[in-house]
């Protein structure tokens, strides 16, 4: 393990939903992973909404996605190690991705990789929000609503979590998206954050677009942009953390 420096950061490629290119958007994905030299890589960190929608039951998950997971276990049969931090649109996975040796996180997660202290996560939640999401957030993590989730029959449970997800989608078109620096809660939240302990850089998803700049306290902060119109991503080669734009080498 010892030659392999790279770690790999990716969120909010929203496999699955019935936007733009979702076929062409999947087969990106799949190109990036593919793309991935896993030789030479350490980890690869999915930080949150890869799934547009996902539930699982005990013995059900959704259908689709096999060459996705293909490409996963391939890096994962090739010692490269995997981590997944839940989003708000990929919440409920319980034990599935664990049987496939991908190790499930929840935010903010503190590690050093290199040398370097990453605090990693999807970035929903963290810091001042607004009510209605609070309760929404409550809702999705509170067990007895799972339990009662869970009693819907798979066909209508995924086209309810579907078509929500769908809709959800339509009202964020009407908005421009734009991290606003110092304006976010999750800014505000990163600053106190590090001024208590100490991280090098911060890595998240959630806002759907790119921002990098370094914070108060010297943490540098990026927030990856989403694949709705390109396939954004992140990696830190042992030394710098890079950004890139990745292309599909599938034939």
């Amino acid at each position: 393990m010892g030659d392999r420096k790279l770690t790999y950061f990716v969120s909010d490629v929203h496999l699955g939903l019935d936007y733009k290119d979702p076929e062409g958007r999947e087969e990106r994905f799949v190109g990036f992973l593919r793309s991935i030299p896993a030789r030479e890589t350490l980890a690869l960190y999915l930080l949150g909404d890869i799934w547009d929608f996902w539930y699982e039951y005990r013995d059900v998950v959704p259908k689709g996605y096999v060459r996705v997971f293909a490409a996963l276990m391939d890096l994962r049969d090739a010692g490269v190690q995997i981590f997944f931090f839940p989003g708000n649109h990929d919440i409920w996975c319980y034990s599935y991705f664990q049987e496939l040796g991908i190790t499930v996180l929840q935010q903010p997660h503190l590690v050093e990789i290199g040398g370097t202290t990453f605090c990693l996560g999807h970035g929903d939640g963290l810091g001042p929000v607004g009510l209605g999401y609070r309760i929404m957030n409550g809702i999705f993590k509170c067990r007895a609503a799972q339990i009662l989730f869970s009693m819907l029959h798979p066909w209508l449970a995924f086209r309810f979590g579907n078509n929500w997800s769908r809709s959800n989608r339509k009202g964020h078109d009407r908005k421009v998206y734009a991290f606003r620096g110092a304006d976010e809660p999750l800014y505000r939240w990163a600053v106190d954050f590090s001024s208590r302990m100490h991280v090098d850089c911060f890595i998240f998803g959630h806002y759907h677009s790119h921002y990098d700049a370094v914070l108060p306290t010297g943490a540098r902060m990026v927030i990856l942009k989403d694949w709705l119109d390109e396939s954004s991503y992140s990696y830190f080669d042992g030394m710098y953390v890079r950004l890139g734009i990745s292309m599909n080498t599938e034939k």
